[in-house]
């Protein structure tokens, strides 16, 4: 699964196979989980998450439009 978003008490996580976003109780998290990441058989899986942070910022630069020449934001 991957923690969504964490409050102060619960947290969303959604299941990886089937996308399915519940909520849990926090202390059910191992220590330390921090929003984005994967969680594997109870455990932090720090490859799952920097594979799955990775694939995303591959698929926002994709998604991203290019500014033209002499444009600042």
């Amino acid at each position: 699964m991957r923690v969504e978003v964490l409050e102060d008490t619960r947290a969303r996580v959604v299941r990886t196979g089937s996308g399915q976003a519940c909520t849990v109780e926090r202390w059910t998290l191992p220590p330390g989980a921090r929003e984005g990441d994967v969680i594997v058989d109870g455990r932090l899986d720090p490859e799952r998450t920097e594979q799955l942070r990775r694939e995303v910022a591959r698929k926002r630069a994709a998604l991203a439009v290019p500014l033209p020449p002499g444009l600042e934001l």
